[in-house]
């Protein structure tokens, strides 16, 4: 090791190349940071601005289920930065935001239609002039994550009320936008068949927990999210709660949803149940989105005191696992 004194010329050589250097990583950080806060706020940004209805006032006899309110939230970077949202990125969950710039949530019409005395087709406006609420309710997708999200809307049994739906209507079909020049997924995806089309039971559809929700952690409903509306129905599995909605449709037969139209493995029902198996997985357990720790899955999702008499023959033991190419309830 040398111990020789270092000639003033080649120190300040040195230092100066030590300065460059630690100005050069820190300017690479702050280009760092400022990259990921531009992409945290183009994660976050609402498509549309209604400061006249959010945020609305939380209804705290529709929380969380007691099993499930320890938990709290959870992040909304969380919630916002992974879905499952098939028009833009189909086939798997991931970062849906990423593929959304594209997407116009405004101007939008919802049609009414079927067996209903009264058809309409809304606006934002028309939707937004019904009385909205937060609530808080826990999601479970069927791929086994799970979330405590903060939905702001209103039943949906206030907007069939306003159609009135006749004797006949037994189901109530939800159609999502399809728009090949703004959703990649729907583009690139010939294989499917758009657009997204799932249903309910009427009896399902007019439950208190049955939700029409255009805001999210207490502003507008992300483009990730199924900016402007979508539905929400808390004791099923995600895919039941579409997203981005055009048309709700009052039938008398049962539709075909889209999971249906091809072979698949998603049934009608998708009550969330641990005793019923997917064919490719089990579902006793679920794994919050946030920090991937395992829970048990409840019964309905946790809103079994809620729903549970609308199903006298959902397993309340286990079912053995289902074959390749069965499908589940």
């Amino acid at each position: 090791m040398s111990h020789r004194i270092v000639p003033e010329a080649a120190f300040f050589d040195r230092r100066r190349f030590l300065e460059t250097l630690g100005a050069g990583i820190a300017a690479a950080a702050a280009s760092s940071c400022s990259r990921e806060a531009r992409s945290s706020e183009g994660m976050l940004s609402p498509p549309i601005d209604r400061s006249d209805v959010f945020p609305a006032a939380r209804n705290l006899a529709h929380d969380l289920p007691s099993a499930l309110s320890r938990r709290g939230l959870t992040p909304r970077e969380k919630a916002a930065s992974h879905g499952m949202f098939s028009e833009f990125l189909p086939g798997r969950g991931g970062e849906v935001w990423r593929y959304t710039e594209a997407f116009e949530a405004a101007p939008w019409k919802l049609q009414v239609a079927g067996a209903c005395e009264r058809p309409r087709v809304l606006d934002l406006d028309d939707l937004f002039a019904i009385a909205h609420e937060e609530r808080v309710y826990h999601f479970r997708c069927v791929e086994g994550w799970a979330m405590n999200v903060p939905w702001t809307g209103f039943p949906l049994r206030k907007l069939l009320d306003t159609v009135r739906p006749l004797p006949s209507a037994r189901f109530v079909v939800f159609t999502s936008a399809a728009r090949p020049e703004e959703m990649p997924g729907v583009r690139e995806s010939r294989y499917l068949r758009w657009p997204y089309v799932e249903g309910l039971r009427m009896d399902e559809a007019m439950s208190e927990l049955t939700l029409v929700a255009t805001g999210v952690y207490g502003r507008p409903l992300l483009k990730q999210h199924g900016a402007p509306v979508r539905i929400v129905v808390p004791w099923k599995y995600g895919y039941k709660s579409p997203k981005s909605i055009v048309r709700i449709e009052l039938t008398s037969g049962a539709p075909r949803t889209f999971w249906q139209i091809r072979p698949h493995e998603y049934g009608f029902l998708a009550n969330v149940n641990p005793n019923v198996p997917h064919p490719r997985w089990r579902q006793e357990s679920s794994y919050w989105l946030d920090t991937g720790e395992t829970f048990p899955t409840p019964i309905f999702n946790g809103y079994a005191d809620e729903v549970g008499a609308l199903y006298p023959d959902e397993p309340r033991t286990p079912r053995p696992p289902l074959r390749p190419g069965e499908t589940a309830r």
